[in-house]
């Protein structure tokens, strides 16, 4: 019996003799299957020819990326706080070396994931450093394997610790959720967006999409909606799904205004 997990997405299946006929995240039209097709690994053979890198980003936040790159080759982030650790996002791979350092560094007390892409092996996560694995209800028919830490949660915010904050901003996914960090920046705080709110390539504007493989965009009132639900928030820097994705200043300036323009382009004007 092997927990399959799709190459594509990264999403880990129950255990089973032979691997699912499809994976239905990537069958929506917010991912993708690939030309060549559906494929599968383990998590045996993933941990045989990966590894995981390590970054610190500043006091109490490191990042973690699997290489060689797999499926959607997000990162995860690791904030230690003195009222327990949280995993914000997760990835396919949890090898022992992944492990002994995240024990190292305190263990897990709470994990929260953005959307159903980065679900990857969540499970595997919460079991391993007895985490409560808290996903937004809106998003519940895409949780693929299930698993007795998981805490679904509804509205607009949950606060997993003091001055950690889930905030629902939809969008991408109805679930879809930002992590608010009052204490990052040294006070100045910070959002960890994962890609509800994108950073694009200059790390000077961000983005919103419907689907960013089939570059599908979201309506004018969504992009309205995310702009909204975060203007009451105090923050500075912005640290996005992928590695070099950092807003490091201006993060509230930088969503209004991209909000604003998304919108103007969608109303035609040029």
């Amino acid at each position: 019996m092997t927990v399959f997990l799709c190459t594509a997405c990264g999403t880990a299946y129950p255990e089973a003799a032979a691997p699912p006929d499809a994976c239905p995240i990537c069958q929506d039209e917010r991912q993708y299957v690939p030309a060549t097709g559906q494929a599968w690994t383990g998590r045996e053979a993933l941990a045989q020819g990966h590894r995981n890198a390590w970054r610190r980003h500043e006091p109490g936040l490191f990042s973690v990326q699997t290489v060689p790159a797999f499926a959607i080759n997000q990162r995860a982030f690791l904030l230690v706080t003195p009222h327990g650790n949280i995993l914000w996002d997760c990835i396919a791979l949890l090898d022992a070396a992944t492990e002994a350092l995240v024990h190292g560094l305190g263990g897990i007390r709470a994990i929260a994931i953005s959307h159903p892409h980065y679900y990857t092996t969540m499970q595997d996560w919460a079991a391993a450093f007895g985490a409560t694995l808290h996903l937004h209800a809106a998003d519940r028919d895409w949780i693929m394997r299930p698993s007795p830490a998981l805490r679904l949660w509804e509205g607009e915010t949950l606060e997993l610790a003091p001055g950690a904050t889930l905030i629902r901003a939809g969008g991408h996914f109805p679930g879809g959720t930002v992590l608010h960090w009052a204490q990052a920046a040294e006070g100045a705080g910070a959002l960890l967006a994962g890609d509800i709110v994108q950073v694009t390539p200059g790390a000077r504007r961000v983005s919103f999409q419907w689907s960013y493989p089939n570059m599908l965009p979201l309506p004018a009132d969504a992009v309205r909606r995310i702009a909204a639900t975060l203007a009451p928030w105090r923050y500075e820097r912005i640290y996005g799904a992928f590695a070099g994705q950092e807003v490091l200043r201006d993060g509230p300036g930088i969503v209004a205004r991209s909000a604003a323009r998304y919108v103007e382009l969608l109303d035609g004007r040029m």
